[in-house]
């Protein structure tokens, strides 16, 4: 199933062979990548937790002083710089994209030239804004973090390594004369088991490379867990997140009545008006007319009344294209099965309801099935489809099925994108189910508002 409301595009999928995968998991890109992230946690790790945890103990001890709060300051922007640098280097290394979270918001009075009012008020924003808090806590957690990801990586890739290649280095450490090899208590005065035979030397290549086998799901387990630090600390808080959501939904709402407005304008300047322009000059042309040729002047306004009832038509299709009478009246059940009748194709509309919801929810709705009844009878080329509508908690459920050739595609730029983006605008899920050859099935999400509730 395609969830429409997803923007990212997903990766290219490797072409390679499954063993050929398998068998290079441990020298693959992502893994070096990865593992060498993990290995750069300890320097940098222990650098940011020096910065947070020093910085942050000599400005807050010395608060009670003038110079403690600007301090505290100065010491919150390096944290908001070294958040910055941490999602680089996360998109760098683990192809992790984070949003820069929101930027800073002083509270300034407008005009205000006051050196020392804008000062203070970057002080106060810096201070208020939890990515300045979080960034300290993500220095100080991750310091710890990185002590473990180092020491983790040095035993499994120095280990692995160092086993892997020991039938290679083995000959010139015995030829030293110092050491006989590596084995079990080869310090003891008995001389232990020191792995110098063919068969312990390929015994210890086998245990390094099984040692690199390992070492690749546990370096990619520590990059999720790096992901999740990211993302959470250093990444837009959910409030945030939900904010620019709410401004990116309210965009897309203006545009869209935008639209609507230039279509309605454009319908009724094409339409209703030009045959309402046209009907007064015929009437005009037949008020000449009736003294000096009634048989004619008749035949103009008989005209002319055929007129008037086309454009009454065009009028009544606009106001439907608005908000049909059928579903302020009625609700949703009769109003879907009119569209339906206008369908090119047999639909079934099965609509369970106890109460409808909310006027503006419901005509979302009604426009929703209508569209994709219009996709049904352009596209599909279907010989039967079915409308089902029912209450599931606080959501308004929609489904919309046929029997066509399938292949819809959301990403296409196809209208499917466009309704997706309005339903969105009201917290509205799009979800489109279509294999070539079909058949198609659409569900659309509405959050369920009462009818009473929303007038109240």
């Amino acid at each position: 199933m395609t969830t429409i409301r997803t923007t990212h595009a997903p990766s290219a999928p490797d072409q390679r062979p499954l063993l050929a995968r398998v068998l290079l998991t441990p020298f693959s890109g992502r893994t070096l990548r990865e593992g060498l992230y993990a290995l750069l946690n300890l320097p940098l790790g222990i650098t940011g937790f020096l910065l947070a945890f020093s910085g942050l103990a000599v400005s807050l001890s010395m608060l009670i002083l003038v110079v403690g709060l600007p301090l505290l300051g100065f010491v919150l922007v390096l944290l908001r710089q070294w958040g910055r640098l941490e999602r680089a280097r996360a998109r760098l290394l683990l192809r992790h994209d984070v949003a820069e979270p929101e930027p800073l918001r002083p509270r300034q009075r407008p005009g205000d030239p006051n050196v020392q009012n804008t000062a203070l008020a970057w002080l106060g924003a810096l201070l208020r804004s939890n990515v300045s808090w979080r960034s300290a806590a993500y220095a100080l957690l991750h310091g710890w973090w990185g002590l473990c990801t180092f020491t983790i990586m040095c035993v499994l890739w120095a280990g692995g390594l160092g086993l892997l290649t020991y039938p290679v280095w083995y000959w010139p450490l015995r030829a030293s004369g110092d050491v006989d090899g590596i084995g079990i208590n080869t310090d003891g005065e008995g001389g232990g088991w020191v792995w110098d035979s063919p068969l312990e030397l390929l015994l210890a290549a086998v245990l390094g490379l099984l040692l690199l086998y390992l070492a690749a799901p546990v370096i990619r387990g520590m990059a999720q867990v790096d992901r999740v630090l990211v993302s959470g600390l250093l990444g837009p808080s959910a409030a945030a997140s939900r904010v620019r959501q709410l401004e990116s939904d309210r965009s897309q709402v203006v545009d869209t009545t935008q639209a609507d407005l230039r279509r309605i304008e454009r319908d009724l300047h094409d339409g209703a008006q030009a045959r309402l322009v046209a009907l007064a000059m015929e009437l005009g042309l037949a008020k000449e007319k009736l003294a000096e040729d009634p048989e004619a002047a008749a035949k103009m306004v008989e005209e002319a009344h055929g007129e008037v009832k086309l454009a009454l038509q065009e009028l009544r299709d606009l106001a439907r294209g608005i908000h049909p009478a059928v579903l302020t009246d009625r609700g949703l059940g009769p109003a879907l099965s009119a569209v339906a009748a206008r369908c090119g194709v047999p639909v079934t509309v099965d609509v369970e309801l106890d109460e409808r919801p909310a006027e503006a929810i419901e005509g979302i709705a009604y426009f929703t099935v209508s569209e994709l009844l219009q996709n049904v009878s352009k596209h599909a080329q279907a010989t039967r489809a079915a409308v089902e509508v029912w209450r599931a908690d606080n959501r308004l459920m929609l489904q919309v099925t046929d029997d066509g050739v399938g292949g819809a595609d959301p990403s296409a730029g196809s209208g499917l994108a466009g309704l997706s983006e309005r339903l969105a605008a009201v917290d509205g899920l799009l979800a489109v189910r279509s294999p070539v050859g079909g058949p198609t099935t659409i569900t659309a999400e509405l959050p369920w508002r009462d009818r009473e509730a929303a007038r109240r």
